[in-house]
């Protein structure tokens, strides 16, 4: 099935409120330019250096909104900040707060969201439930950051009503962080090719999707 196919397909699948970002890590430039004449405008990428050279290939695409979803070295932060509209994979406070300085010097913020293990997962990067709780003074003294919401990866293998119970513990710390506290987490970036209509069930903002658009590389 073609790409174009396959994007037609998930929209009809998806409400218009949620977000349709298409994972191009790894693919070619001409197959974002295909996902691209169908209707994709969201982009995530999870290296630095790989996503730099397809945003100069593709810089005549000025409305493409590039995301960061990959684990985010304190050494690349400058570069990510500087050219990406979102990241996804804040995971830590130690990285929020280099994050936040660096804002200071350079004048620009993406839309950033905390990244929570929601359930326990070796593989995983990111918060559990309790450490966002403990650092949560300490994040919202960053002012320079524009935290709009939580990402979630779940661990694999999950069985459906797994991986709708881990989606409404992310809604539902969302909601609790929202009321408690001076930030407003609004998005939610939960859901991937294997998942994401169990994730829309949850009321995610956002859905990532690979191989869902683009199948095998």
């Amino acid at each position: 099935m073609k790409i174009s196919e396959n994007i037609t397909r998930i929209i009809s699948q998806v409400p218009s409120s949620v977000r349709l970002i298409a994972v191009s890590k790894q693919q070619s430039v001409e197959k974002i330019k295909e996902a691209y004449n169908s209707g994709i405008r969201d982009f995530a990428e999870n290296r630095l250096q790989e996503a730099l050279e397809k945003q100069e290939k593709l810089k005549e695409y000025s409305d493409i909104s590039w995301h960061f979803i990959g684990h985010l070295q304190t050494n690349k932060a400058k570069k990510v900040l500087e050219n990406f509209c979102w990241i996804h994979s804040v995971d830590s406070l130690k990285l929020a707060q280099h994050l936040n300085k660096i804002i200071d010097d350079i004048s620009v913020s993406p839309h950033i969201c905390l990244q929570v293990k929601i359930m326990s997962d070796p593989n995983k990067y990111g918060w559990s439930s309790e450490q966002l709780w403990k650092d949560l003074d300490e994040l919202e003294k960053c002012k320079n950051l524009t935290i709009n919401g939580l990402m979630s990866i779940l661990p694999l293998n999950l069985s459906s009503s797994e991986s709708l119970y881990a989606f409404q513990k992310v809604q539902n710390l969302a909601q609790d962080i929202t009321e408690k506290s001076s930030l407003f987490l609004k998005e939610l970036s939960m859901g991937m090719s294997n998942d994401y209509l169990l994730a829309i069930r949850k009321k995610t903002t956002m859905i990532r999707l690979g191989k869902a658009i683009f199948e095998s590389r």
